[in-house]
């Protein structure tokens, strides 16, 4: 019995790049080429979805998640898909410590309002930076640069016929939506973005802080809050949001002169709710670094006009070749960077894409007996009543 459990965990914790090669982990856990982390077929309670990750950074800070089941810690649901994207910055402690949690805390308050709402989304967003809060207080002694980590954080909630939104920062999720009268398929952004190099960012800011004429500053053609940030909007960044972290042993360059009396980011998302109709066709949920280098429309197209399967890697392969063509290059060529020098051709990019059933998401309460699915860029698990013992022994924190 031991040799059998022995051979079992040989075979599932063989370095990523071979993991493919275990028939019983290759479906389950996603491929993984290099850089590049993907499963290119899915299904979940509403349809089908495809998702990739590729890595930019030492560090992948990018995180991201697919729930699919019941959305409470209660037996009768409600049941629907949870799609989490979390771009991190300065490091992959706070995208990691939303994966961890903020899924968690929305079932925790889905059970008590027995139901999905805009509520309920926003407090587990809050709980999640609360907790985050938390943890940076306990490590602040030992790790003082933990308090100048954050996230951006998307996310989407199909439950009934209702699909929520809500994000802050600068990721985004976009529908392709059909057009009857023409046949075509129109791309249509529902998230808003909280970044400063939009006009309109730059006045909320000013008029949080009209006693602050620094408070956006254009630095090498970038605008960025104090100089320091894009995003005004975040989970973590603690330096920014209480100033008795902003002070020694922080390193200097994250350190203002000022002090400040109140936070200069915050973390409330901004949440949106949209009925689903039959000509809603699939979601593109991604971080930044997708849409630094390709257009609502364009990704939009690039589904559209392939398979549902890869759908999601063959956005990241759009995405990389326009970044290899800025720097004039050839794709291939950028394929062979490794991670760290990677970052200053591209940033770590995750996109998953979701295609909407209209007849499933209809009858999504039904699916009560099937298995819960949940997979983060990197790794899978199901209902323990359905695992297999590489599935439950899989890399969950990504490539």
């Amino acid at each position: 019995m031991l040799a059998v459990l022995m051979n079992i965990l040989r075979a599932c914790w063989r370095p990523s790049s071979d993991r493919c090669h275990v028939p019983s982990c290759s479906d389950t856990a996603g491929q993984q080429d290099g850089l590049l982390w993907y499963k290119d077929s899915g299904q979940h309670v509403n349809g089908e979805f495809s998702m990739a990750v590729v890595q930019a950074n030492n560090l992948l800070e990018d995180q991201s998640q697919i729930e699919s089941g019941n959305l409470s810690s209660l037996d009768s649901g409600p049941y629907g898909t949870f799609v989490g994207v979390y771009d991190g910055h300065g490091g992959p402690e706070t995208s990691r410590y939303i994966n961890d949690h903020l899924f968690q805390h929305l079932k925790r308050f889905t059970s008590e309002q027995q139901s999905m709402s805009t509520e309920v989304i926003r407090k587990a967003y809050q709980a999640t930076e609360e907790g985050f809060f938390s943890l940076v207080a306990k490590q602040w002694p030992v790790k003082p640069q933990i308090a100048a980590v954050g996230s951006c954080c998307l996310v989407g909630v199909i439950c009934g016929e209702t699909l929520y939104v809500a994000n802050v920062g600068d990721s985004r999720v976009v529908m392709g939506r059909l057009v009857k009268a023409t046949g075509e398929i129109l791309a249509v952004q529902l998230s808003a973005e909280h970044n400063a190099c939009f006009e309109s960012v730059r006045q909320e800011l000013q008029a949080l802080h009209p006693e602050d004429s620094q408070i956006v500053v254009l630095k090498h053609n970038v605008w960025r809050v104090k100089g320091l940030i894009q995003v005004s909007r975040s989970i973590g960044d603690i330096y920014l949001k209480k100033a008795e972290y902003n002070r020694e042993p922080l390193f200097a360059k994250f350190r203002l002169r000022e002090p400040f009396k109140k936070p200069i980011l915050n973390s409330e998302p901004s949440i949106s709710a949209h009925p689903l109709q039959p000509h809603d066709q699939f979601l593109i949920f991604a971080s930044d670094g997708l849409w630094e280098h390709i257009s609502n429309q364009e990704a939009v197209n690039i589904v559209n006009n392939g398979p549902r399967s890869g759908s999601a890697r063959r956005l990241l392969k759009a995405a990389l070749q326009e970044a290899a063509k800025k720097r004039e290059m050839r794709y291939s060529d950028l394929k062979k960077i490794d991670r760290g020098v990677r970052r200053h051709f591209h940033d770590d990019i995750t996109v998953i894409v979701v295609f909407l059933d209209s007849n499933l998401t209809s009858k999504a309460s039904s699916f009560r007996s099937s298995p819960t699915l949940s997979l983060r860029g990197g790794g899978i698990t199901v209902s323990p009543n359905s695992l297999t013992p590489c599935a439950a022994l899989s890399d969950h924190t990504g490539s």
